[in-house]
C-alpha cells in the first residue's frame, strides 16, 4: 500500500521525524563534538572530518529547510544572512555583470555599492518587477546574476519570479531569490525557475528573535553551488550548532506563525487603509497594490507578514508616531513573534529608496484588534 505523501507542514512540525537512536528521544540532541575518531586505515566512515563543515545538528537543521524549499541539491546554513547572500557574489569571477533589486535589504545593498566592487564586480540596480527595465539592464553573455528580492523591503513590491528566471536564463545568467519575508510557506522561488533562494534566517524562519543565521537553497548540484560550499567551508562562515537547533526549533512552527502572521497583517492592512491619518499602505495582499496578481500568483496561502504604512503628517509624523506606539516594539529586525516598527529612512540614511515619511510594520502573534488599537492611539498622538 502507497503511504500518502505528507504535508510539508507535518514534516517540518517534527522536524523530519527522526528520532535519537541513543535515548529515542523526540527533540534532536545538540551534537557539539569538534572533531570525530578516523576509522582504523585513517578514514572517517561517520562522513564527519572536522567541526567547520560538519555538524550534525547543522545538516539536521539544513534538511529540513530543503524540504520546505524543495530545493534538489540542498541548503547550507551560514551564520548571518549577511554571510549567505555575500557568498552568492563571492562566487563570482572578477569582471562579471549583476543585475540586482533597487529595493532590497539595505545592508546588502550597500555591500554591493562597496565591497562588491572592489572583487570587480559590474553591479546594475533595477527595479526587477518592471520586466522591460530588467530586459535592458541584462547583458546576454555578460550577465552572471540577477538578484532580486520580493517581497522587497522595506516598499514590498513584487518581483514575477517565473519571468525573472526566464530572462536570467536566456541571457545564461542565473537567477538568486532573496525570500525572506516570502518564506517558504508563502513562496518557494525554485519551484518557480530560479537558481538559488537565500534566507535571513534571523527573520520569519526563526521567529523567536533570539538566533542571527542565513540560509542558501539550490536545486542543481553544479560547479557554482560547490563553489559556494567551498566559500563557506573556507572562510569559515559556519552556523553554529546551538544556533541551529534553535533554528529547526523555529522553523517546527513556522507554518502556525506564517498563517497567523499573515492573517493579522492583511486585517490590518486593510484597516489601516482607511485610516483618516494614513495616506498610503504597503502590503501586496490589497488589490489596489500594483503587483497584487502577480503576487496572488505566486504566494500561497496568504501575502506574508509584513507591511508600510506612509503617515499623512509626513516624516515628522511618521517619526512622532512610531515614538507613541506601547505595544508594538521599536526595534530593528522582522519576523518574530512580537510586532515591531520602525521608521526606516533614518536607519537606512542617505541614498535610501524609502520615502521619509513611511513607517515599516513586522506584524507578530499578538490579538489583531489589540495591534490595531495600538497604531490608532500612535498615530493620533504622532498628529497632535
Amino acid at each position: 500500500m502507497t503511504k500518502r505523501p505528507l504535508h510539508p507542514r507535518s514534516l517540518a512540525a517534527q522536524a523530519l521525524g527522526k528520532i535519537d537512536p541513543l535515548t529515542k528521544a523526540v527533540v534532536p540532541p545538540i551534537h557539539v563534538s569538534t572533531t570525530y575518531i578516523r576509522d582504523e586505515d585513517n578514514a572517517y566512515s561517520s562522513g564527519f572530518i572536522y567541526g567547520r563543515p560538519d555538524n550534525e545538528t547543522v545538516h539536521e537543521a539544513q534538511a529540513v529547510l530543503a524540504m520546505l524549499e524543495e530545493a534538489k541539491a540542498g541548503a547550507l546554513l551560514f551564520g548571518s544572512g549577511m554571510a549567505a547572500a555575500t557568498a552568492v557574489f563571492q562566487a563570482l569571477s572578477p569582471g562579471d555583470h549583476v543585475v540586482a533589486s533597487k529595493v532590497m535589504y539595505w545592508a546588502l545593498r550597500a555591500w554591493l555599492l562597496t565591497e562588491a566592487t572592489r572583487w570587480g564586480l559590474k553591479i546594475d540596480f533595477v527595479e526587477t518587477d518592471d520586466l522591460a527595465r530588467l530586459k535592458e539592464a541584462v547583458k546576454p553573455g555578460v550577465t552572471k546574476l540577477i538578484w532580486a528580492e520580493t517581497p522587497s523591503n522595506p516598499l514590498w513590491t513584487i518581483t514575477d519570479i517565473a519571468a525573472v528566471a526566464k530572462i536570467a536564463h536566456a541571457a545564461g545568467a542565473r537567477l538568486a531569490v532573496d525570500s525572506t519575508c516570502a518564506s517558504p510557506v508563502h513562496t518557494r522561488p525554485l519551484t518557480l525557475g530560479a537558481d538559488i533562494v537565500m534566507h535571513a534566517a534571523t527573520k520569519v524562519l526563526n521567529g523567536h528573535s533570539d538566533v542571527v543565521a542565513g540560509a542558501l537553497c539550490a536545486n542543481a548540484d553544479d560547479e557554482f553551488w560547490n563553489r559556494i560550499k567551498t566559500i563557506r567551508k573556507g572562510q569559515g562562515g559556519i552556523l553554529g550548532p546551538f544556533e541551529a537547533y534553535l533554528l529547526m526549533r523555529g522553523m517546527r512552527t513556522l507554518h502556525v506563525r506564517q498563517e497567523r502572521q499573515s492573517a493579522s497583517a492583511m486585517a490590518l492592512a486593510q484597516k489601516l487603509s482607511a485610516h483618516p491619518l494614513v495616506s498610503r499602505v504597503l502590503y501586496p495582499g490589497l488589490p489596489q497594490h500594483p503587483g497584487h496578481d502577480i503576487a496572488a500568483r505566486q504566494m500561497e496561502g496568504g501575502f506574508g507578514f509584513m507591511l508600510s504604512v506612509q503617515v499623512s503628517g509626513g516624516e515628522a509624523a511618521a517619526v512622532k508616531s512610531a515614538a507613541h506606539v506601547e505595544l508594538y516594539k521599536r526595534a530593528t529586525s522582522l519576523g518574530g513573534v512580537e510586532s515591531l516598527i520602525e521608521h526606516r529612512a533614518s536607519i537606512e540614511g542617505a541614498g535610501s529608496p524609502c520615502p521619509p515619511d513611511l513607517l515599516r510594520l513586522s506584524t507578530g502573534i499578538e490579538d489583531v484588534e489589540d495591534l490595531y488599537a495600538d497604531l490608532d492611539q500612535a498615530l493620533k498622538a504622532g498628529h497632535g
